[in-house]
């Protein structure tokens, strides 16, 4: 995201806190992917006191901003030191930062739609959830701007894109589930934005990733859309029984540390 859409992250960051206020669970250290200038960290620290951000900023900040961010989140939470977790090279390594079992709560702000394995950044969260842990989400569905694909109405000027992962709120159901989270809350509204300016909508739509870059020309006549649609996917589910066996083709695999041996002074 860019600043131009900041705002949308704002207000989907709000939403997914009022779901979290029914949740009851102990936090002392919470991944924020991707973590970006806004309130959330407040209400996060406030809602859970003593807690400790592995904040994952956004790969497109500035040094600075990245510095502005780490000092912010510190001050967070009370200065508790938590290492900082690069989005950028997850992106490229496919592995999270971050020790297993070492969080109590992830929370990733539309990310999700970005990425072209999600079912992979799933275990990898599975991975760095302690046990009772939870995951918490949000990302673009994909009906978003839809309006931009509509047949006549997109000049040709505007190269479009689709999402890197077109996945709705019952592909997401099914991928939790398929990887061991217990559990799984999925919802799902649509947002619709009203646009008196080419030049803004463009801008969106270019924050959001739903067209290349390069283009600069400021008008279009009727040929653009004047609003676009948000489909916008909530979820979350549980890390439960992480250390119990594991069923694959209906095989049970226990790991050898849960297997104790009776020793004679065990049964004396």
């Amino acid at each position: 995201m860019t600043q131009s859409i900041r705002w949308l992250q704002d207000e989907i960051a709000d939403r997914m806190l009022q779901k979290l206020d029914i949740v009851k669970m102990q936090v002392k250290d919470v991944l924020v992917i991707p973590d970006f200038s806004g309130r959330h960290a407040h209400f996060l620290a406030k809602r859970f006191p003593g807690i400790r951000f592995h904040s994952a900023p956004e790969s497109d900040l500035s040094a600075w901003e990245r510095l502005k961010l780490k000092v912010s989140r510190l001050w967070s939470s009370g200065f508790k030191v938590a290492p900082t977790v690069s989005l950028a090279s997850y992106q490229k390594t496919g592995r999270l930062d971050l020790p297993n079992n070492s969080v109590d709560l992830v929370f990733s702000v539309l990310l999700i739609q970005d990425l072209p394995d999600p079912k992979h950044f799933l275990q990898e969260c599975w991975r760095v959830l302690k046990e009772g842990g939870l995951l918490t989400l949000s990302y673009l569905g994909p009906d978003t701007a839809k309006e931009l694909y509509m047949a006549g109405d997109t000049p040709q000027q505007i190269a479009l894109k689709k999402l890197a992962n077109p996945w709705d709120m019952h592909d997401m159901g099914d991928a939790l589930l398929g990887e061991r989270f217990s559990d799984p809350v999925m919802d799902m509204e649509f947002l619709k934005l009203d646009y008196e300016s080419d030049a803004v909508l463009l801008a969106d739509a270019k924050a959001l990733k739903m067209i290349e870059s390069g283009i600069e020309s400021p008008f279009f006549g009727d040929k653009l859309p004047k609003k676009l649609t948000l489909e916008v996917v909530y979820g979350h589910a549980w890390v439960i029984g992480k250390h119990l066996a594991k069923a694959e083709d209906h095989v049970a695999y226990i790991d050898l540390n849960q297997i104790q041996r009776k020793t004679r002074s065990d049964s004396a």
